[in-house]
């Protein structure tokens, strides 16, 4: 077999073609970021030329919408704020809490009525874009799930459960909210206002 001259004569490990794969997705979603990041320089250049009846949707031969990023939640105001909160809310209650968040205590807190603390909502709201990227295998391949969990959601813990953080003051009556601890997390659509 004169085509097999030269070529080592092993077998390739499995985990070589996952990490193969892995890497090929990681390419993708960089090659994707750059494309969205040249679109976007390419955009505010050709801004002077929006005045000439060409709308930027207009450009593409298909049709086809350009995905923006989603801005950070404290830049918004209403009503895209509250449109951002509802979702924000939904996957916290219906994601995080019931799969990561143990039962609170003096060391590990949680505040029911989290979407109340400024910080709180910063924080998570952070959480929930990575979590939104890192789980889609075709932005971020097999590892993103790790990823978001090392990255993002230890850290994230530690910044808002500590006895010091941001829910320190939820368990205490003089605290400017009244505040419980949860037994289960109310939803903010169905929460009685006072």
């Amino acid at each position: 077999m004169a085509d097999d001259e030269g070529m080592p004569d092993f077998e390739v490990p499995v985990g070589l073609f996952q990490d193969l794969e892995d890497l090929k997705a990681e390419v993708a979603r960089l090659n994707a970021q750059v494309k969205g990041l040249t679109d976007a320089t390419d955009d505010d250049q050709g801004e002077a030329f929006a005045d000439d009846g060409t709308a930027a949707g207009d450009e593409a031969d298909g049709g086809e919408e350009e995905w923006q990023f989603p801005p950070f939640i404290l830049l918004l105001d209403s009503p895209q704020y509250d449109d951002e909160l509802r979702a924000l809310i939904e996957w916290v209650e219906g994601v995080l809490v019931p799969g990561y968040l143990a039962e609170p205590s003096a060391d590990a807190r949680w505040c029911p009525m989290w979407f109340e603390h400024p910080v709180a909502v910063a924080r998570l709201h952070a959480l929930w874009l990575a979590w939104q990227e890192l789980t889609d295998p075709a932005t971020c391949g097999y590892t993103g799930p790790s990823v978001w969990h090392r990255d993002h959601l230890d850290p994230c813990m530690r910044e808002l459960r500590p006895s010091t953080g941001p829910f320190a003051g939820c368990t205490k009556s003089e605290h400017q909210v009244e505040h419980r601890m949860p037994g289960i997390v109310p939803s903010a659509w169905n929460r009685a206002d006072s």
